[in-house]
């Protein structure tokens, strides 16, 4: 069939292009000689005219089944632009009034059209089967086909019945294709769809234009405005796994200056798309959006992916990192991991079938490796895709610009390969982890494991550690995963030649990121804050809290002093930027506070780092509103706390933070019902006249703990900063 066709001149034809991109001409030749086809090629590689153009040359319609109506529209009407007939491709989905499905029906009856798109709902509906089975079928086409496997990133049961119905509806070929899958989602896409004898087309999942870099994840938001301030006018998506999230980051960033918009499942359709094609249009630079956007956005130029949340799974990474850098140029891949992150999607798994649960939990496994391992992140990457990157430093990834120490880790991986062979190749890393540690867990009881010469002979080193020596056996192909029973550890012949003769393979000291956390978060604090100022900003409020008799605390807590001897606030708008101060008290305080700083600043010649503070957004939550206007009307503050379901230290907790900003709020009318008069009249005089400091620990010592509760010292202070502070 494809000798007599010259397709450079069809390319030419019907899309205007002179050459094919990498692998395409093979993969239009088997479709046009009617074989099954899998292609499997990252995104932008050019996937869909590999269906396209056999489509306008076959006779007949092809049907391609499409996950979302978006995509749909967009592949129509793209196809429309380079034809003079806009019946040459229609879409039929749940979005066609009854009259627009007819007009559909007529043009494909007609032989107009050469691509019908469906949804895989609408294609087992029994009506349109009825149809189909009227018409001449070119071939099948699914795209998205990971979609078909419950291992991939993007699961749709309704993807597993696609084979049925084409058997039912008349056989044709079929191509699959998909941006995104291990060999264990594309043994599933074969099997399921009945193609395992398909010719295979896979295309490199290398993306040299991408940098990937994973950060721990402290103080997140202030990282991404940073990174996003000195990459203005760039395009930038912005990935988190809930919808709040996404709300609340959006609101940040415009607050702080950066054209941002959000996007999720959640908004209503017409803001939903408004805010995409704003995006597209490059009204704004950057969209915080679910894993519900992207999927067929086709902008070439989005030069930063970051995940605020890491995603959960590789496959879903990978295809959300390629949506940056398309047109081949800048591409930064910015992800933020906190293990705690991964904890909170197990604790999301549970209650979901037990099948679901493992394979989910399998997928955070490779996650979490990815996000760990010292090696290079691409050599990674490309590996869990089944491809082999033989570069040694991959020069555009964090680990390989800043390599981490290294050690020669030919005895632990001996001993992992041992262990794994010990327990009959039946087991997943963390079992074979526990019996290097010596964790006596049931499951380890239950086999009698423990009695093993083997067990606990790792116990000096962390888990952590065995976890990286586990990766490194795997990417150096001497363990694979059993792809059927996935995640089972196997040993390869290449780690059975390694048993027999082992040879030194260099191991990176691996880092536990929750470990960093800590350690990032104790070294942060006031790392870059001036003492000089400090001191100075002291004395100010003493001399102030001297001449309005009030004790210093009233006036700035030392938080709020700390924070401006680290960011120099000269003018009273960037003074409310800073942790506790309200507008409230920036005016009644804030004067002479702003003209010190500014004076300091000006004779020292110093840089104010203010731009990076990030203001936050107005911090009078629902929450906070409505406990004010519960107090407005004398609502007891027992009542409150529980009409609001929180305890009330949490009540407190909020009370305080409203008073300490410079809100006014009146309690006294629960005060006077829960306290008698003397004991509130002692606790605010302490504060008024004795208090060095409003810590409650020193109050209780100076007025006795057998007469006085925490919870009564803490509702008279919120009073007395309230009437005397505010």
């Amino acid at each position: 069939m494809t000798k007599h066709i010259d397709l450079n001149a069809q390319l030419k034809k019907h899309f205007g292009f002179d050459t094919f991109k990498g692998n395409q001409k093979e993969i239009i030749k088997n479709v046009l000689d009617g074989n099954d086809t899998f292609v499997l090629m990252p995104t932008g590689g050019g996937k869909s005219l590999c269906y396209q153009l056999p489509a306008l040359i076959l006779e007949g319609t092809a049907i391609i089944i499409s996950p979302l109506i978006a995509l749909m529209k967009n592949q129509v009407d793209a196809i429309r632009n380079y034809s003079e007939d806009d019946g040459v491709a229609h879409f039929l989905n749940s979005s066609l009034t009854k009259a627009a499905i007819n007009l559909v029906k007529e043009d494909v009856l007609a032989g107009k059209t050469k691509m019908l798109y469906v949804a895989p709902e609408s294609l087992t509906k029994d009506e349109n089967i009825q149809f189909l089975k009227q018409i001449r079928i070119s071939f099948y086409a699914v795209d998205e086909a990971h979609c078909i496997s419950e291992w991939g990133h993007d699961f749709r049961p309704e993807y597993r019945r696609i084979r049925p119905i084409i058997s039912e509806i008349g056989e044709a070929p079929v191509i699959a294709l998909t941006a995104t899958a291990t060999p264990k989602v594309q043994h599933d896409i074969q099997k399921t769809m009945g193609m395992l004898n398909a010719h295979v087309y896979k295309s490199s999942f290398n993306r040299p234009n991408l940098y990937y870099e994973v950060r721990p994840k402290i103080n997140a938001s202030k990282e991404i405005i940073k990174v996003l301030k000195e990459n203005v006018g760039k395009s930038a998506i912005i990935y988190c796994l809930s919808r709040k999230k996404v709300e609340e980051l959006a609101e940040l960033l415009i607050v702080n200056g950066i054209k941002a918009l959000p996007y999720h499942a959640g908004m209503d359709a017409s803001t939903r798309s408004g805010n995409q094609d704003k995006f597209l249009h490059e009204d704004v630079d950057v969209i915080v959006a679910t894993i519900a956007f992207g999927m067929g956005i086709d902008k070439p130029d989005v030069r930063m992916v970051i995940h605020y949340d890491i995603p959960k799974s590789l496959e879903g990474y990978y295809q959300e990192t390629g949506r940056a850098g398309r047109d081949g140029g800048e591409g930064r891949c910015i992800a933020f991991y906190s293990y705690k992150d991964i904890q909170k999607l197990e604790k999301f798994m549970q209650g979901k079938p037990l099948a679901e649960q493992e394979i989910g939990k399998q997928l955070l496994f490779e996650t979490v490796a990815y996000a760990e391992t010292s090696l290079c992140r691409r050599k990674l990457l490309l590996h869990y895709f089944g491809e082999n990157y033989t570069e040694e430093n991959c020069d555009s990834c964090d680990n390989c610009l800043h390599p981490k120490k290294q050690i020669d880790g030919q005895k632990s991986i001996s001993t992992a390969l041992k262990v794994i062979s010990e327990v009959k190749e039946k087991f997943k890393a963390d079992y074979v982890i526990d019996v290097i540690t010596g964790k006596k867990s049931s499951a380890i009881k239950s086999y009698g494991h423990e009695t093993l010469d083997v067990f606990g002979c790792g116990a000096d080193k962390e888990v952590n550690f065995w976890k990286a020596v586990l990766r490194h056996a795997l990417i150096a192909e001497l363990i694979d995963k059993d792809i059927e029973n996935y995640g089972l550890l196997k040993i390869s012949e290449k780690g059975q030649e390694y048993m027999k003769h082992p040879y030194p393979i260099m191991v990176t000291e691996n880092h536990n990121y929750d470990e960093m956390e800590e350690e990032t978060r104790s070294a942060g604090g006031s790392a870059s804050m001036d003492p000089t100022l400090f001191s100075m900003l002291k004395d100010l409020r003493k001399k102030l809290s001297k001449k309005l008799n009030l004790p210093p605390f009233v006036i700035f807590q030392d938080p709020s002093l700390e924070a401006m001897s680290t960011y120099y606030p000269i003018n009273l708008k960037e003074l409310q930027t800073m942790p506790g101060v309200g507008a409230g008290k920036s005016k009644r305080f804030g004067k002479e506070f702003v003209e010190l700083i500014h004076r300091h600043v000006e004779e020292n010649e110093l840089e104010r780092p203010i731009d990076m503070v990030v203001k936050s957004v107005a911090n009078k939550s629902k929450l906070k509103i409505s406990i004010i206007q519960s107090i407005d009307r004398k609502v007891p503050l027992d009542d409150i706390s529980e009409s609001k379901g929180i305890e009330m230290n949490e009540l407190l907790k909020e009370l305080e933070s409203i008073v300490y900003s410079g809100t006014r709020v009146n309690i006294d009318y629960y005060i006077d019902q829960v306290m008698d008069e003397d004991h509130r009249d002692d606790i605010f005089l302490y504060f008024k006249e004795d208090a060095e400091t409003d810590d409650i620990a020193s109050a209780l010592d100076e007025l006795g703990e057998d007469e006085f509760t925490e919870e009564e010292i803490r509702m008279v202070r919120i009073k007395f900063i309230s009437e005397v502070g505010n």
